[in-house]
């Protein structure tokens, strides 16, 4: 039986269930992933250990062993009407349970659990798109960033 654990502000993981989420995310994300400082910034945001009045939350699916099977980390962006409310930073599914319907469920657990809209990044070529585009996300600007 899989169970989903939240954290937020006011349910924080302790420093091992931190460790294991940044590890699990790192690890699944693959190409599509950051380096583990930038996971841990992210979900330190999310949680509210950061010097921010935003904050978010994180999500895991864990099987009866208490593994972790997909993540995803949401981060409020405190901002209303001329850009979305919460950006879904990361989201990954462990590459042995793929196919099972748990990348949808953590999706439809973030999106009952946000107020607002929802906005994402996600590579064209990402096989995920196709279940964002299902559950009502579309495209409606092309992204460009000046890198620094």
């Amino acid at each position: 039986m899989n169970t989903v654990t939240i954290y937020n502000s006011n349910i924080k993981p302790n420093d091992v269930e931190k460790e294991e989420m940044v590890n699990f995310l790192y690890t699944h994300l693959g190409e599509y992933g950051d380096p583990k400082k930038h996971i841990l910034k992210c979900l330190e945001y999310a949680i509210g250990n950061l010097a921010t009045q935003n904050g978010g939350f994180a999500l895991a699916i864990k099987n009866s062993e208490d593994q972790i099977l997909g993540a995803t980390i949401i981060n409020e962006t405190g901002m209303s009407g001329y850009i979305p409310e919460n950006i879904l930073v990361y989201i990954a599914v462990n590459k042995d349970s793929r196919g099972q319907g748990i990348g949808k469920q953590l999706m439809q657990k973030a999106i009952e659990l946000t107020e607002g809209d929802i906005a994402l990044h996600v590579e064209p070529d990402n096989p995920a798109r196709k279940l964002y585009e299902k559950l009502g996300f579309t495209n409606k600007y092309l992204e460009m960033r000046l890198s620094k």
